[in-house]
């Protein structure tokens, strides 16, 4: 599995997912909300983070780490 999530977007990720997870437990709406967008949203995030891969990036043909330009070489 290649990575295509850069360092910086794999922290983002994983505060987005802990602050889902937090909101599918203290929001006001019903269990299945909770559980199906919250939950599971926070938990893809969190496993995108840890993974370094992300499905969405992929399909889209997306990366944030910029392989074009590597560090150090010339252009």
């Amino acid at each position: 599995m290649n990575h295509n999530v850069a360092t910086w977007d794999r922290a983002l990720r994983a505060l987005a997912g802990a602050a889902m997870l937090v909101a599918a437990v203290v929001t006001p709406f019903s269990l299945a909300v909770r559980l199906l967008a919250f939950g599971g949203m926070g938990l893809y995030m969190l496993a995108t983070a840890l993974a370094g891969s992300c499905l969405g990036y992929t399909l889209m043909g997306k990366s944030t780490p910029c392989p074009l330009h590597p560090r150090g070489g010339a252009t």
